[in-house]
């Protein structure tokens, strides 16, 4: 129970006139009267989304070679993908060459988180973002859309923004400015040199004031000195009568 001492006396604190909290509710609504109402009037005007909103998922069909990596990434396992390998022959080939036909290709939105990874890792730019969130379904079973449901979506994907001016090319640009500074036509390879020794160029003259060059020296002996032993002497072991 509550003590009666700590029961206030109306008398003793500021008395509410009646009425007081209807006035300031009025108040309140007045002012909301005056301004501008910011409510989006949907579905009879589109709402503005930002420009990398999340929606649906759209698909290239012929970009996808069936690699798998966003059926692999994928933290919900809502991708099914089918394919089956067909041959291709190539003129000049020792053997024909086989390539993936994407056969199913689905994503079930019941299922979705809308992460995004499944367009991140794929090499091959066959997911895109579309804005489009109109997709509600009576049945949950009509939420899986097949390959051709989700090629639809292409026509509501917006174009890709603007390249930052300030920001580092793409390496698109930079592949296409590096090949158009290579020159149309590239020099000509140096002439080879001639094989017969008449068509050779002479070789030139050698300058007047150019000393000649000194003779090779002779093959012959030098003469012995005076006491010394003959090669042949010394090779016997005999010398000279004293």
């Amino acid at each position: 129970m509550t003590d009666p001492s700590e029961r206030s006396d109306p008398a003793d604190g500021e008395r509410s006139l009646p009425g007081v909290g209807l006035v300031k509710g009025l108040g309140v609504t007045l002012k909301t009267m005056t301004r501008r109402s910011a409510t989006q009037q949907y579905p009879d005007v589109a709402p503005a989304l930002p420009p990398r909103s999340r929606g649906v998922i759209a698909l290239v069909e012929e970009n996808c070679t069936v690699c798998m990596l966003c059926a692999r990434e994928c933290p919900d396992w809502c991708i099914y993908i089918d394919s089956h390998k067909e041959e291709v022959v190539v003129p000049g080939a020792a053997r024909a060459r086989q390539r993936n036909v994407l056969d199913r290709f689905d994503i079930d939105f019941s299922l979705c988180m809308y992460c995004g990874i499944c367009i991140e890792v794929c090499p091959f730019d066959a997911l895109y973002w579309s804005p489009e969130f109109e997709y509600a379904e009576y049945d949950i079973k009509d939420l899986l859309h097949d390959k051709e449901h989700l090629g639809e979506w292409m026509g509501t994907v917006p174009p890709p923004p603007a390249h930052d001016p300030n920001g580092e090319p793409a390496k698109e640009e930079t592949a296409a400015a590096r090949k158009a500074a290579i020159p149309a036509n590239p020099a000509e390879p140096p002439a080879a040199a001639p094989s017969h020794p008449a068509d050779r160029p002479a070789a030139p003259s050698r300058p007047a004031d150019r000393p000649a060059a000194a003779p090779p020296r002779s093959a012959e002996r030098p003469p012995p000195r005076p006491g010394s032993r003959p090669a042949e002497e010394n090779a016997t072991g005999e010398g000279p009568t004293p």
